[in-house]
């Protein structure tokens, strides 16, 4: 899930882009920003950066095992026939 840490980000930057005269109501404008962008962020079931490196990991190691396994099943194959 997306940390406080990302959404205080956008959220700053959203608030940072508003012309001056918005800037004077910029604390409430921050706390809707802050509501819709983490409601849209909990909708898109998106994951860490350290979850999906950790995932990666996993996939690669499997990949390699399946290789190696391949590998020995063809020389078992070729000695069998």
């Amino acid at each position: 899930m997306i940390d406080a840490k990302t959404v205080e980000e956008f959220t700053k930057r959203i608030s940072d882009a508003l012309p001056q005269g918005a800037q004077l109501i910029q604390q409430d404008i921050e706390k809707n920003v802050r509501a819709v962008v983490s409601s849209g962020f909990e909708k898109l079931d998106l994951v860490s950066r350290e979850e999906f490196e950790v995932q990666s990991a996993v996939l690669a190691r499997t990949r390699e095992k399946l290789e190696a396994l391949e590998k020995r099943v063809a020389a078992l194959e070729a000695t069998i026939q």
